[in-house]
């Protein structure tokens, strides 16, 4: 994609198709409960830990690994040839297949081959590559790449399978799921035998035999592999295993990880040449590095190496489910198809897809190499726009005001009056103002067609602070309070909440007022310099006094101070000690609660005794790990949590992602947790995010202004409020 504007519309029109999103979504939904139920009686994060571990291994060895795994393979009887690129890996095979007279190869799965563009590398020289998997065969008809690692083709629907079928053989073919498969089955079986050579891919390189490893649900590799008088084996360096033991251990998280499945149907082991009643077979082993060894040197970017294909990252991801994998990706797809398009073709292919990434670290939660894809995409994120830009908007915003705490207090407190013509009365009784209509159309579009913005709060919760009276003699903590910005300047009533509550459990709350933005915005926009410096900026606000907690009623504040500072601060000497002192200290407000108050069992108010269902915001359940906290809290004061399907789905808010980035995505993902909501049937949504809340106050009360969204805090603050009137 060469521009920006070409991306949106592509984005445009995988949205204009509903059938897509849909077809994504259902596989989405089964796909979490088949996994969870494949994991059951297991412990995953102690198996990714190992797995982690593992690859490190890998990675630090990896060069004699690799003369270990060519040697053994060499004794064996394989020919193995080490390609620094895709086009010598291509250039091989042509040779090959001329010095054999071949002018057909079958094929099975193989995502190095689709990086290759190998079908088309060899058609050039008059040589056909069957493709046998059934979803390869399905989009090599259509004329299009895999939308997904694992299932090619499953951006297409039974009845477009059925109608490429019966184009290709001629006779009309019905779109019934059994007929359509024996159709392929029927068709594919000839390949196998007039094929001249066979091409595989390997799930695993084992070193110490020099044999390959192939996890399949098809056969058709074992066919691909075994059949023809040739086998080539075209693999990328990264699939190295030390040994049988290793590549054992990772077929329990693949198939459980990749499709919820709990073995795949076939796995396949190959050491040399296999021999035949004719005359000798040959295996060929192409090994492809194509970028991989500068991704191994990349020191914020290798842990990409760790992955294992299983495609989870995809199966959970908001923008996959919303636009596909012909969108969010390249021959690779979702997070992991960033980073890897950014290292195997550039960083120009990435950059849309870089920045489509909304960062709610869903990938992260389920990967079971345990690699942390969004951090990853944060790096990448600042490498497109050190290229590219990010901008004007984002420039003056970030650069210019930001930075400057004095100018941005001040001009955001000139927007709050300045604001006045266009904001109205909330349709939910009790609420702030909002804004319901923008006056140019494409802001109206992207801004408020969908949902009202909050109005900018007449007076901000620091202007407020030194006039709410604290009367602790002798308070059990004194804890500092980061507000920040939504908290600050769009719902100060939640800290004004937060200030009740923790009162009432005897904990004085201090307000540095140096304080400003945490500087993730600009962060997460990929301007590090600027959150570089908003990051020493509250450091040195909330590291002043001497306080026993910091505590924050916003999640991706929250992590923003316990692993953003931690980490981008790390390379600078005064202030690296600082920061991790700080992160220390820091926790969210329910957690604090909960776990260092036990508030739960002290709270002695009781609620009206209404249901509320819970959003899991990304960046407390993903980021801080914090879930249980929060309703544990709210039943102690009454209310019945209803759970909500997929109640830590992203709501779709990605602060300036859903108005500067991919609105017309947000929507989508939005118009989804909207739709969970009002299934509950229930009138109270609580969460535990400012950033949540301005997206689901707006899309919700747009909706249905019957339903109300608060912060857990604030449910907290109106049960105290119940008791002193009843007393």
């Amino acid at each position: 994609m060469s521009s920006s504007n070409d991306y949106k519309k592509t984005v445009d029109a995988a949205i204009a198709n509903p059938k897509l999103s849909k077809a994504l979504h259902l596989f989405g939904d089964s796909y979490l409960i088949a996994r969870e139920n494949a994991y059951k009686g297991l412990d995953f994060e102690e198996m990714r830990n190992e797995l982690s571990d593992m690859k490190d291994e890998v990675r630090i060895n990896r060069k004699q690994l690799l003369a270990e795994f060519v040697k053994n393979a060499e004794a064996a009887g394989s020919t193995v040839f080490l390609a620094k690129d895709t086009k010598e890996a291509n250039d091989y095979v042509i040779r090959l297949a001329k010095d054999k007279g071949a002018t057909l190869i079958a094929k099975s799965k193989s995502m190095v081959s689709e990086e290759a563009h190998f079908n088309k590398a060899v058609a050039a020289h008059g040589i056909r590559a069957a493709e046998t998997d059934l979803g390869e065969w399905i989009v090599q008809l259509a004329g299009q790449r895999p939308s997904h690692m694992v299932m090619p083709a499953i951006h297409m629907f039974k009845e477009e399978v059925a109608e490429l079928f019966s184009k290709e053989s001629g006779e009309p073919i019905s779109p019934e799921i059994n007929t359509l498969v024996n159709h392929a089955r029927t068709r594919l079986r000839k390949e196998y035998f007039d094929a001249d050579i066979g091409l595989t891919g390997a799930n695993f390189l084992v070193a110490n035999t020099g044999g390959i490893g192939l996890v399949t649900n098809e056969g058709n590799a074992r066919l691909c592999a075994t059949l023809p008088k040739v086998h080539v084996v075209f693999a990328s360096i990264h699939k190295l295993v030390r040994n049988m033991e290793d590549a054992i251990k990772i077929t329990r998280l693949l198939p459980r990880n990749a499709t919820g499945q709990l073995l795949t149907s076939y796995v396949t082991w190959i050491k040399g040449c296999v021999p035949t009643d004719g005359e000798q077979k040959e295996q060929h082993i192409i090994l492809i590095d194509g970028g991989r060894e500068a991704l191994y040197e990349s020191k914020t970017c290798q842990d990409a190496l760790k992955c294992i294909q299983c495609g989870a990252c995809a199966n959970v991801c908001p923008v996959f489910q919303t636009v596909g994998g012909h969108v969010f990706g390249s021959i690779y797809i979702s997070a992991i198809g960033v980073i890897l398009t950014a290292f195997y073709e550039g960083l120009d292919k990435a950059k849309d897809i870089t920045r489509a990434c909304i960062g709610c670290r869903s990938c992260v939660a389920v990967c079971p190499s345990k690699i942390d894809l969004e951090e990853i995409i944060l790096h990448l994120k600042s490498e497109v726009t050190k290229e590219y830009g990010m901008g004007v908007i984002k420039n003056v915003a970030f650069k210019a005001i930001m930075k400057n705490r004095g100018l941005f207090h001040s001009m955001v407190r000139a927007a709050s009056k300045l604001q006045l013509p266009v904001t109205h009365k909330n349709r939910v009784p009790g609420q702030q103002r909002i804004i319901r209509h923008l006056p140019l159309h494409f802001m109206e579009k992207d801004f408020t067609e969908w949902r009202d913005l909050p109005a900018i709060a007449a007076k901000s919760f620091r202007d407020q602070f030194d006039n709410i009276p604290q009367t602790l003699f002798n308070p059990d903590y004194r804890v500092g309070f980061f507000v920040g910005c939504g908290g600050d300047f769009v719902y100060p009533e939640v800290g004004v909440a937060l200030i009740k509550v923790l009162n009432s459990l005897n904990v004085e709350v201090v307000f540095p007022k140096g304080q400003s933005c945490c500087g993730i915005p600009a962060l997460y926009s990929g301007d590090t310099a600027t959150g570089i410096d908003l990051a020493k900026q509250s450091v040195e606000a909330l590291s002043e006094e001497d306080l026993d907690y910091i505590l924050c009623i916003c999640p991706t504040c929250t992590m923003g101070v316990k692993r953003d500072f931690v980490d981008r601060l790390a390379d600078h000497p005064q202030w690296a000690a600082k920061a991790r002192a700080l992160a220390e200290k820091t926790m969210d407000a329910s957690a604090f609660l909960e776990n260092i108050l036990g508030a739960s069992n002290k709270l002695d108010c009781v609620a009206p005794g209404e249901s509320v269902t819970y959003h899991d915001s990304c960046h407390l359940k993903r980021g801080s790990d914090v879930w249980k906290e929060p309703r544990a809290l709210l039943n102690s004061i009454g209310h019945e949590v209803v759970e909500m399907k997929n109640s830590d789905r992203c709501c779709g808010f990605g602060g300036t992602y859903s108005f500067l980035g991919q609105p017309q995505i947000s929507k989508q993902i939005t118009a989804d947790k909207v739709d969970t909501i009002k299934t509950t049937g229930v009138k109270t949504v609580a969460m535990d995010c400012p950033g949540c809340m301005i997206m689901l106050k707006g899309a919700v009360g747009k909706a249905d202004d019957s339903i109300r969204c608060v912060h857990t805090i604030e449910l907290l603050a109106e049960a105290i409020d119940k008791k002193k009137k009843q007393n």
